[in-house]
């Protein structure tokens, strides 16, 4: 009898080893991998593909013996080596990082206030007209903006420096100056995309749950209240993620803009990384430079990104 409720007895199912546990997961989500496979593949022919240009960095590249052919640099970190020891590396390092610096402060704050702005607005056609002529500009091209800033600042015929010659009898060279300069390059950057960051931000805000501001009004708090206490820190998330992804681009500075807007006079001021490797490395023809230069770059993004993820995480989680 005893034996017969033995056998009876459910046997217990065997417990799966981790590779086919793995393996099961993977097939249960096999309609995700396969939506997945066109990116993939997109970034493994543009974005991991061209890595392996990086060797130039390392060599003395000649376009004719081409990479594999070109001999490898003595030392192989000369190229680096050269970058650091240019005697214009300190201001280069000073004005990348200040402008960048300036943009990332500049053009987080505006945003967001807009933003408020946006969401606290109860006329929708009004707040679709302001967002519309406020994102316009972020569509315009650096060319077209300077050409409007010269109409604008100008010390000849500037509209905004004849007001200034006409009321007070002085103008201000802000193209020129190297007091001035850094300035126009912000204020021209926040101009264009203030409208492209306040939407995001927006749509941040729209996600909210509504709940929260009829428990506040219900608790006596009043629109400023509100702000503070929800919707700023209901988009902290999305605050967080853009300042993180801004400093991978830290010694970017906007090389398009300051291209376009930069001149002899104000090299002291306005001369980044990026401007001074297309004389010096792509008007020169040394590749070699101008490859480790963006390596150097590269790597130096990396950590920032790697460093304010962990330190973004850390006070998000201490802030929860």
């Amino acid at each position: 009898m005893a034996s017969a409720e033995v056998e009876q007895r459910p046997r217990m199912a065997r417990p799966l080893s981790p590779s086919r546990r793995r393996w099961k997961r993977t097939w249960a989500a096999r309609a995700l991998f396969l939506m997945m496979i066109p990116g993939a593949v997109y970034l493994l022919i543009y974005k991991y593909g061209p890595m392996y240009g990086v060797l130039i960095a390392f060599k003395d590249y000649s376009i004719r013996k081409g990479i594999l052919g070109s001999p490898w640099a003595d030392p192989w970190y000369g190229h680096f080596v050269e970058f650091i020891s240019s005697p214009f590396f300190g201001s280069l390092m000073t004005n990348t990082v200040l402008i960048s610096v300036y943009k990332l402060l500049w053009g987080t704050i505006p945003p967001i206030i807009v933003a408020l702005l946006f969401n606290e607005c109860r006329q929708v056609w009004f707040r679709r007209i302001a967002q519309t002529v406020s994102y316009m500009p972020h569509f315009l091209s650096w060319v077209i903006i300077y050409g409007v800033s010269i109409a604008l600042l100008s010390q000849g015929t500037g509209v905004f420096n004849g007001f200034l010659r006409d009321t007070f009898g002085f103008t201000i060279p802000f193209l020129t100056s190297n007091d001035w300069f850094r300035s126009v390059l912000v204020v021209s950057d926040v101009w264009k995309d203030i409208g492209w960051g306040a939407i995001i931000y927006f749509a941040a805000m729209v996600g909210i749950d509504r709940s929260y501001y009829e428990a506040a009004m219900v608790d006596g708090a009043g629109r400023l209240r509100q702000i503070w206490h929800i919707t700023l820190p209901g988009i902290r998330p999305v605050i967080i993620l853009l300042l993180v992804l801004k400093l991978g681009g830290i010694l970017d500075a906007g090389f398009d803009q300051v291209f376009i807007f930069y001149n002899v006079q104000v090299y002291p001021s306005g001369d980044i990384i990026d401007t001074w490797v297309y004389r010096a490395g792509l008007e020169n023809l040394n590749y070699s430079l101008a490859a480790a230069v963006g390596l150097f770059k590269s790597v130096i993004g990396l950590v920032l990104i790697v460093v304010a993820n962990r330190i973004a995480k850390r006070w998000n989680a201490q802030l929860w």
